[in-house]
């Protein structure tokens, strides 16, 4: 498998990168969420997913409030270095409704 750097990452204009959370474990896709160079940064250096919310303009930590916590196991880059996969050891839900995945609805 190929390495990226962090520095070769392409953040949008905002400094944001998009980063879809999938199980480690089984492969379920758990969540989709934003990151910036600080919080990949934390995230790497903690062991922990750290994310940028844009509604409230701060870093948070996946868990601090809720308990449930994501542990990476890997950090992947797509082929344009616009998008990250964090593969990730979740504890509990990864959904603020307590779900398991975020994408827990149908559309029928």
């Amino acid at each position: 498998m190929e390495h990226v750097e962090l520095d070769d990452l392409l953040f949008d204009d905002e400094g944001l990168i998009p980063v879809i959370v999938q199980d480690a474990d089984n492969g379920d896709v758990l969540m989709f969420a934003w990151s910036n160079r600080e919080a990949l940064d934390r995230t790497i250096a903690e062991g922990r997913m750290v994310y940028w919310s844009r509604s409230r303009q701060e870093l948070w930590r996946k868990g601090d409030s809720s308990g449930h916590t994501q542990h990476w196991e890997q950090l992947r880059a797509d082929c344009d270095g616009d998008v990250l996969l964090a593969r990730v050891h979740q504890e509990g839900a990864a959904c603020h409704t307590g779900e398991r995945s975020c994408f827990h609805r149908a559309i029928s």
